[in-house]
């Protein structure tokens, strides 16, 4: 009963995070195209980072905090700072050349990467499981990159970023699964996030001496919202579940975030879903699934154990 409570809550919190993050991808999209990429990111990280640090320190909303070691600090240095940097320079620049549907889309596909990189293969069943799945959701990577193909140019170049953007997603959240073992949710994403935004600081220093920076009230508003709901709020729950999860089945919910970032989009931004996004969606959706019945085999981790 407990485990099933857990379950659900979990399901829950994740279902949340879904909806708010395509709101805050949308924001994203929105910012990158007024603002230089790596100081949107690194600016956003170094805030929402030390706002939840803040948190942490001065109340118990996420529990408590606990001490770090050396051996901690190294590894949030080197694993988590470090992958989340690149995933958001990825991320980012994906914005500048492509829609954020698309870039949403490739993110889907998640939980196939994580799939493929938690087992090396063996002859089994479950091996071509998750081999197919993987090769129906680079059917989808493939059909979406049809029309960049064909017309070549910039397009292509926001489509890859895209796919590279999925893939070290992926990899952020195997670092977060392994750090769960020290530190909570909460802990993680502050502590990986204020250090990503010193990592790319650097380079946001260069791009705002070379492009300037806008200053406008509606960009103050939606950085605001992208901090504390995008960089907060859903980093919080979903590093959470983690701790309870394994990777591949947190990273499932991927596949709901292109229709959240795709209504966002539509609604505030007026960006039009392309022909292809579709098809594509379904066959991600369908190597997704038959990936996670591979983990419907797994006993689930309950607060108990």
């Amino acid at each position: 009963m407990r485990a099933a409570t857990n379950n659900t809550a979990l399901t829950l919190s994740l279902l949340l995070a879904v909806f708010l993050w395509g709101g805050s991808n949308a924001g994203t999209k929105f910012m990158v195209a007024r603002w230089p990429p790596i100081w949107t990111g690194s600016s956003r990280f170094l805030c929402a980072g030390l706002l939840l640090l803040a948190i942490l320190r001065f109340t118990n909303w996420f529990g408590a905090a606990h001490p770090l070691t050396a051996a901690t600090r190294r590894r949030l240095w080197l694993r988590g700072g470090s992958s989340l940097a690149a995933y958001i320079v990825a991320f980012n620049w994906a914005l500048r050349h492509t829609s954020v549907s698309h870039v949403a889309l490739y993110l889907g596909a998640a939980p196939v990467w994580a799939l493929l990189w938690e087992r090396p293969p063996a002859r089994s069943w479950h091996t071509i499981q998750r081999y197919s799945a993987a090769a129906l959701a680079l059917a989808g990577v493939f059909v979406l990159n049809q029309p960049a193909l064909k017309l070549g140019g910039g397009s292509w170049l926001g489509e890859a970023l895209g796919l590279a953007a999925s893939v070290l997603w992926t990899h952020y959240s195997r670092q977060c699964r392994a750090l769960s073992a020290e530190l909570s949710g909460s802990e993680i994403s502050a502590h990986t996030m204020w250090r990503a935004g010193l990592w790319l600081l650097p380079l946001a220093a260069v791009e705002v001496c070379q492009k300037g920076l806008l200053w406008r009230a509606d960009l103050a508003w939606v950085q605001s919202y992208c901090i504390v709901v995008g960089g907060v709020v859903t980093f919080a729950l979903w590093n959470r579940a983690l701790r309870f999860w394994p990777a591949s089945q947190v990273l499932l919910f991927n596949n709901l975030i292109p229709l959240s970032t795709m209504s966002w989009a539509y609604v505030w931004l007026g960006e039009p879903i392309t022909p292809t996004f579709w098809v594509a969606m379904l066959l991600v959706l369908a190597g997704v699934l038959l990936g996670q019945m591979v983990i419907c085999q797994r006993p689930l981790v309950t607060e108990d154990q």
